[in-house]
């Protein structure tokens, strides 16, 4: 099954655009969590069985754990293989915004497709399409190029004019007409600029985007849902991290993030 055809099935049988980020910052885990052998992969698995009823995805930044050295990974990975076992149905991304020449990009595909079992991962576009292609190569998996990143400084070089276009429209252009051959390319565009998402919207028809900024960040939801839905009302992914998995650092933390969760999605269906 490709990526999106298990996109579309998982975002109609929740009838959910939600994405939680599983963002496990050691230092921000419950004190009753870190104490237990696997703390990530606990906080994880609680969060998650607390709010799989209610979302299409889940993205971990690998950062989270890559700083937590081996243990960390494995706990990645144990978090992955539980996703895999237990709701094999929803999509994992993996947010590590991967980006370099060709062959070190073939160790990447293997260690976050192949080792790891995501389905998808973020990756950078400065390099161009012949350094991506050992990702783009893979038609079972999402490609998800950063577009418009939700960050305050990101118009540093993204809205730079180039040949009268700022350079994310350009980004947007060459993904959708020349990287997409696999139909395996998302594209990443912040909540919290709706005007540059409404104008990707125009130009890349159904492509799905994976949407960060709601919830901590402030992207407003009823102005990235009119700006970013596509024609089947869908084709976005809503990421929240903090906002749902540390809405409680005490015992009840799961149940704190299953509200969120649910509260997030109902606003979110309001506006399809």
């Amino acid at each position: 099954m490709s990526f999106q055809a298990k996109l579309d099935l998982i975002v109609k049988n929740n009838n959910s655009l939600v994405c939680v980020g599983l963002d496990s910052d050691f230092d921000k885990l419950p004190e009753s969590v870190k104490k237990e052998k696997y703390p990530q992969f606990s906080f994880n698995k609680a969060i998650i069985d607390a709010t799989a009823q209610y979302v299409c995805a889940y993205k971990p930044n690998s950062a989270f754990y890559e700083s937590q050295g081996e243990k960390g990974i494995q706990e990645l990975k144990m978090t992955i293989d539980y996703l895999r076992n237990k709701y094999p149905g929803i999509v994992t991304i993996l947010d590590a915004k991967r980006a370099d020449i060709g062959s070190t990009n073939k160790g990447y595909v293997e260690f976050i497709f192949d080792y790891l079992g995501f389905d998808s991962v973020t990756l950078h576009p400065y390099l161009g399409k012949e350094a991506l292609q050992p990702f783009l190569m893979r038609k079972d998996k999402g490609c998800i190029i950063l577009c418009r990143t939700s960050n305050p400084g990101a118009g540093e070089f993204q809205d730079l004019v180039v040949n009268g276009k700022p350079l994310y429209q350009i980004v947007a252009e060459k993904v959708i007409h020349d990287w997409n051959s696999n139909d395996n390319c998302l594209l990443v565009v912040g909540a919290t600029y709706p005007e540059e998402l409404k104008k990707i919207r125009k130009i890349s028809g159904d492509m799905t985007f994976l949407v960060p900024g709601t919830g901590a960040q402030g992207g407003d939801i009823e102005e990235t849902m009119k700006a970013g839905l596509n024609s089947k009302n869908a084709g976005m992914i809503i990421n929240s991290s903090r906002g749902i998995i540390f809405a409680s650092n005490k015992e009840d933390f799961a149940e704190v993030a299953g509200k969120e969760a649910h509260k997030l999605l109902n606003a979110i269906n309001k506006y399809r």
